[in-house]
């Protein structure tokens, strides 16, 4: 068997979000939330929306709620499901949060 020199994809990737004080289209197109981190912010909240329209995100499909402690969290199984797209509302005078996706 021959190892290396081949070339490896993968469809894993990140996406950095950032405080803006509106619904923020991050990515259009079906994709799986795996893991979350979050800077400490006092009173902060992040909201997912699967949806490719920020102006018309529809119903949420995950809220997180956070202080100074900040937010770490592992997604189990396969992750949360967007089969439109991650539209997202970021709370708290500054700060910004990472999410790892596959798809």
């Amino acid at each position: 068997m021959a190892y290396g020199g081949g070339t490896f994809t993968s469809d894993q990737g990140s996406i950095q979000m950032e405080a803006v004080g509106s619904n923020t289209l991050a990515r259009t197109g079906r994709c799986r939330i795996t893991s979350i981190q979050a800077k400490g912010i006092a009173t902060s909240t992040i909201v997912f929306y699967d949806s490719a329209d920020a102006s018309a995100p529809g119903s949420q499909v995950y809220v997180a709620k956070y202080g100074t402690e900040g937010l770490n969290t592992l997604i189990p199984g396969s992750g949360i499901l967007f089969k439109n797209g991650i539209v997202y509302h970021l709370t708290g005078a500054s700060g910004s949060v990472t999410v790892t996706i596959t798809g």
